[in-house]
């Protein structure tokens, strides 16, 4: 019997410890390790859910945002020419005014090169086209299993009918209506790029109105390390993308490539999507040149096109960008692709800028070079 005999720590709570256990208040459950997993569980979907909600407005008014974004960035990428006009005395409506007007040369010229370039030889590469589509219908009539008169005939037939049908019409009205966006947004973003540039600091001094002390003195390193980030990133990205399209269009024209001004402004104008848009440039300029001068040319193509990118990315893009500008791969991958899904092709162009604008601002949360607490490197690293 000695064996069941209850030591004193398997004795029965008291009376006195039952009294104690029930004045206990009921808010000390939270502080135990399973309360504290519970409340940061509730931490973590409330800013899931503000998240989200944030994300469903600025999807629910693309046509505010996008050109509001747009224009942040521009006012950022000239923000040095501004202040150099006003420290030479150039008033801000004047200096704003020879900006705005210095872009929209820069555009037209831009725009004027390209349609000169297509209407020169559009009627070669017509041509060319013409003769590598038929080669290719020569070449699938010879394996054997090319359509017969009946099926190009019902080909045609579901083509006309497409054509005349109500779905076309209402893809037509939505083009129209896509387009009437796009001037919309373009008018937008021009007007409020005007007062980003005349008023943008005074318009962020006014935002911090409310903050005193350490909190004020934040305000103004992250207003200061957006426009820093943002301008860098846009300046250095469209130096490379200068060098990268000029570089290719040197190839391009040695190969004798049509529409090779047109594919060096594309190549220019993709380089602002980091890693896909090469790729795309690439493949591009090679299919040009696959149908125009054949395959053997457009393998040379495709090692102009690999070898430009190569240089550019070992050697002009970490020296313009610098060490502070470079985010990781997987973080380009991961910001490209969460920002193509919520913003198609201008949330690709638009997501590395953010994030690295993002990444900047935790640089700079505890003071000009003192990083949030979290994102300190460790001792270990530092070591390392």
């Amino acid at each position: 019997m000695g064996l069941f005999r209850r030591t004193p720590t398997e004795v029965q709570p008291t009376t006195r410890d039952i009294e104690i256990s029930a004045k206990r208040p009921p808010w000390s459950l939270w502080s135990d390790t399973f309360g504290q997993l519970a409340i940061r569980g509730v931490q973590i979907i409330v800013v899931v859910a503000v998240a989200a909600a944030i994300i469903f407005a600025i999807q629910s008014l693309t046509l505010v945002t996008i050109p509001l974004v747009l224009a942040l960035i521009f006012a950022a990428a000239f923000s040095p020419a501004m202040r150099w006009m006003r420290q030479h005395g150039v008033p801000s409506v004047l200096a704003t005014l020879i900006t705005l007007l210095t872009v929209v040369v820069l555009l037209g010229a831009v725009t004027w090169l390209i349609v000169w370039a297509v209407e020169n030889q559009w009627d070669d590469l017509y041509q060319q086209a013409q003769d590598g589509v038929n080669q290719l219908i020569s070449w699938a009539q010879s394996l054997g299993f090319q359509p017969s008169q009946d099926q190009w005939n019902e080909w045609l037939g579901q083509a006309q009918k497409f054509l005349t049908s109500s779905q076309f019409g209402s893809g037509a009205i939505a083009g129209v209506s896509a387009v009437a966006n796009f001037v919309t947004g373009f008018v937008l973003m021009v007007t409020i790029l005007f007062f980003f540039l005349k008023d943008g600091p005074r318009m962020w001094e006014f935002l911090l109105r409310p903050f005193q002390g350490s909190h004020y003195e934040r305000g103004r390193r992250i207003g200061d390390k957006t426009v820093s980030v943002l301008g860098s990133y846009v300046r250095g990205t469209a130096t490379v993308a200068f060098v990268d399209a000029v570089g290719i269009l040197i190839g391009l024209l040695i190969l004798q490539v049509p529409l090779a001004i047109p594919l060096a402004v594309l190549v220019f104008l993709l380089a602002f999507i980091p890693i896909v848009g090469a790729t795309l440039a690439g493949i591009l300029a090679a299919l040009v040149a696959l149908v125009a001068n054949g395959w053997v040319n457009a393998l040379f193509v495709v090692g102009v096109v690999v070898l430009v990118n190569q240089l550019e990315g070992n050697f002009l893009q970490p020296f313009l960008m610098g060490r502070s500008m470079k985010l990781h791969a997987f973080v380009i991958l991961v910001a490209l692709t969460v920002g193509t899904v919520l913003g198609g092709i201008v949330g690709a162009v638009l997501a590395v800028p953010i994030t690295a604008t993002a990444w900047g601002i935790v640089q700079v949360w505890d003071g000009p070079d003192k990083p949030a607490r979290w994102a300190r490197p460790k001792r270990t690293e530092l070591e390392a």
